[in-house]
């Protein structure tokens, strides 16, 4: 019998053997409790954020492995910022975000950010900032990319 994969989101450390995974875990045998565990003890650091998570089990053996992913960069963000939404209307503004903030979630989703260099995902995350109306170094996310683009303001 082939490898069944289950997704799901989750928030960090708080799995539960309800949905998504243990009606779906149930049925293929497996210790649905220890795998649980697993995911709570990988997903730990991600506290009060959703987490994607891949269980994958081999019905045959009972052998599973988990494979947590990387947090959106719009939640790693507003943990950071320590605020709970982005703006609901474009003219409010929900927060400011430092270059130093924005390196430490660059350097937190690194695999997954499109630049080749810090400076490239820095600007990328100020464009998340931008569609959630949070201002980076006091500037318009807008104007800060373009000033971090020109090297007025240093990465």
């Amino acid at each position: 019998m082939p490898e069944v994969t289950i997704s799901g989101l989750v928030e960090g450390g708080k799995a539960t053997s309800g949905p998504p995974f243990g009606p779906a875990l149930g049925p293929l045998g497996v210790n649905v409790a220890k795998i649980i565990e697993d995911i709570n003890k990988q997903t730990g650091a991600y506290a009060g954020i959703k987490v994607p998570v891949k269980i994958m089990v081999d019905p045959g053996t009972k052998a599973y492995r988990v494979e947590i992913g990387s947090p959106p960069s719009s939640a790693l963000i507003l943990k950071e910022l320590g605020i709970q939404k982005g703006a609901k209307t474009k003219d409010e503004v929900v927060g400011n975000a430092t270059i130093e903030q924005l390196k430490k979630v660059a350097k937190a989703k690194e695999k997954s950010l499109y630049g080749h260099s810090l400076k490239e995902k820095v600007m990328q995350l100020a464009g998340t900032c931008k569609s959630m109306n949070i201002t980076v170094e006091g500037l318009p996310a807008r104007e800060a990319i373009a000033k971090i683009e020109s090297g007025e303001l240093k990465v």
